[in-house]
């Protein structure tokens, strides 16, 4: 049986996460407040953003940029900024 969640990135209900895919406590707020499809378009913008800003992901200031921009991107509809790519437009 799939979980449906109200995705607070998608604004609507969707089908949400099979488990708990980040530690702590924004890992639980990500599990019951969003979906399969945004956390994919997040993981989309992370690999660029990783990519673009030569982030090691070793270091702990690189993963807690990253936790900013995850939890901004996913619960305060903020886009990631990267720069040098346009999105497609629709």
């Amino acid at each position: 049986m799939t979980r449906t969640v109200f995705c607070q990135r998608l604004q609507q209900e969707a089908e949400g996460l099979d488990f708990q895919l980040y530690p702590g406590e924004l890992g639980a707020r990500i599990f019951q407040h969003i979906s399969k499809q945004a956390w994919a378009d997040w993981q989309k913008k992370q690999t660029m953003l990783i990519n673009e800003k030569r982030l090691n992901m070793m270091d702990g200031e690189a993963r807690a940029y990253l936790a900013k921009e995850m939890e901004a991107y996913l619960f305060e509809g903020k886009e990631v900024d990267i720069e040098g790519y346009t999105p497609p437009s629709e």
